[in-house]
C-alpha cells in the first residue's frame, strides 16, 4: 500500500509553485530589484547583524518594526500591521483564518497564490476574468459579488502578471458591494501612481497588503499587512509566534533607515520601464500593455519562439502562454538595469529582423 493514501488528493494532483532555475542568465523573470545595495550600505549592514543575537528567538512583534513600517509608508495611525513571511503567508493566514467552504474570489489572470491558498484552506474559488486588454470587468465582478457572497476578494493593484492598475473608483465599487474582506494587494506600489494606505484603519472591510520584496528586498521575506485593529486581531491569532526571523528584523529595520536609496532604484527603475515599453510599441508585431509595475507585459505572434529565442540569448523571461486564456502568446519581461535592457531590447530586434 503506497505512502500517498494518507495525502490529500487535492494535494496529490497538484503542481508545486515552479521557480525556473536562472543559473547563467540575465534574470528578469522575477519582478526583481537588478540592484544590490551600495557597498558603504553593505558594510554597514554586516556590522549591524554581526550584533544580532542569534541565539535567541526573535521578538514576536517584530522588535520596533511595525511602528517604523508605519512612519516610513505613511501607514494611518488607525490601521494595525501584521508581519508576515512575504506577503505570500499573509495570504496563507487570512484564508486559514476565514471559514472552510466560504468563497475567495479574484480577478483573472491575477497571483496564483490567491487560488492555491483557497485550495489549501479548503475554501471555494471563483475568478472573475478580466477584460481582454486586462482592464476590470466592472459589471462581471460585482455580478459575481451578488452571485456568490465571498468571504474575501483580493484585487491586485497594479495587476501581476498584467501590469495595468485599475481605476481607483472600480476598486472602490467592490469595497462597497463586498459583504466580507477586501485585500488589496500592493506588492509593486513603488511603481504605481496610486495607493489605499489612505484607508486602511478606517474602511473596516479593507486590508491593504505589500511588500519589501520588489523595492530590492526580495532576500528578506518580508511582508506586511494594515487594517482596523479587529481584523488585524484575528490574522494575529493564526500567526506562528516567530514568522519572522531576527535577521530579517533587523535588515528590514536597516533598510528602512536608508529607503532613499530604494526610492532613487524605483525612480530610474521607472524611467527604464517606460524606456522599454516604448522600445516594445515601436514593433508592429507587439502588442504592449500599460504597466504601474516593475514589468511590461507584451504579446507577440509566437511566445514560446520568442522565450526560447531569448534564453538561448542568455536572457530569462517568464512565459506566461499557457497560463491562462487571456494571456495567450504573452511574455511578462521583468525591467532590469539600463545594460539589461537593453540587450533585451538587442535580442528582440534580433528575433524580429
Amino acid at each position: 500500500m503506497s505512502i500517498q493514501q494518507w495525502f490529500r488528493p487535492d494535494v496529490l494532483a497538484m503542481q508545486a509553485y515552479h521557480v525556473a532555475d536562472a543559473t547563467g542568465y540575465l534574470k528578469l523573470d522575477a519582478m526583481e530589484n537588478p540592484y544590490r545595495l551600495p557597498d558603504a550600505l553593505r558594510a554597514e549592514l554586516g556590522q549591524t547583524l554581526a550584533e544580532v543575537a542569534l541565539n535567541r528567538y526573535p521578538d514576536p512583534h517584530g522588535d520596533g518594526l511595525k511602528d517604523q513600517l508605519k512612519a516610513v509608508f505613511a501607514i494611518p495611525a488607525a490601521a494595525d500591521v501584521v508581519l508576515g513571511n512575504g506577503s505570500d503567508e499573509l495570504i496563507t493566514l487570512l484564508t486559514q483564518a476565514l471559514p472552510a467552504d466560504s468563497v475567495v474570489l479574484a480577478l483573472e489572470p491575477s497571483f496564483v497564490m490567491y487560488r492555491m491558498n483557497a485550495q489549501l484552506s479548503r475554501m471555494r474559488y471563483v475568478g472573475v476574468p478580466l477584460n481582454d486588454d486586462f482592464t476590470l470587468n466592472l459589471d462581471a465582478t460585482l455580478a459575481a459579488i451578488a452571485a456568490h457572497q465571498p468571504a474575501v476578494v483580493f484585487v491586485s493593484y497594479p495587476n501581476n502578471p498584467t501590469g495595468p492598475r485599475f481605476a481607483r473608483q472600480q476598486v472602490e465599487a467592490i469595497l462597497d458591494a463586498v459583504p466580507g474582506l477586501v485585500v488589496v494587494d500592493e506588492a509593486y506600489q513603488a511603481f504605481a501612481a496610486d495607493t489605499f494606505m489612505d484607508l486602511a484603519g478606517q474602511h473596516p472591510q479593507l486590508i491593504v497588503m505589500r511588500t519589501l520584496s520588489k523595492i530590492g528586498l526580495a532576500g528578506l521575506r518580508l511582508g506586511y499587512a494594515a487594517g482596523v485593529p479587529d481584523v488585524i486581531a484575528q490574522l494575529d491569532k493564526v500567526r506562528p509566534p516567530y514568522n519572522v526571523n531576527v535577521l530579517t528584523q533587523a535588515a528590514a529595520k536597516f533598510a528602512l533607515r536608508h529607503l532613499d536609496v530604494f526610492d532613487a532604484q524605483a525612480a530610474e527603475l521607472r524611467a527604464e520601464r517606460s524606456r522599454l515599453a516604448a522600445a516594445l510599441s515601436a514593433y508592429a508585431q507587439c502588442t504592449v500593455f500599460p504597466s504601474e509595475a516593475n514589468f511590461v507585459t507584451v504579446r507577440v505572434p509566437d511566445a514560446p519562439a520568442l522565450f526560447a529565442a531569448l534564453k538561448a540569448a542568455g536572457i530569462l523571461v517568464k512565459n506566461l502562454h499557457g497560463y491562462h486564456p487571456l494571456l495567450q502568446h504573452c511574455l511578462r519581461l521583468t525591467v532590469g538595469s539600463p545594460d539589461e535592457n537593453t540587450a533585451v531590447l538587442a535580442a528582440i530586434d534580433s528575433f524580429f529582423a
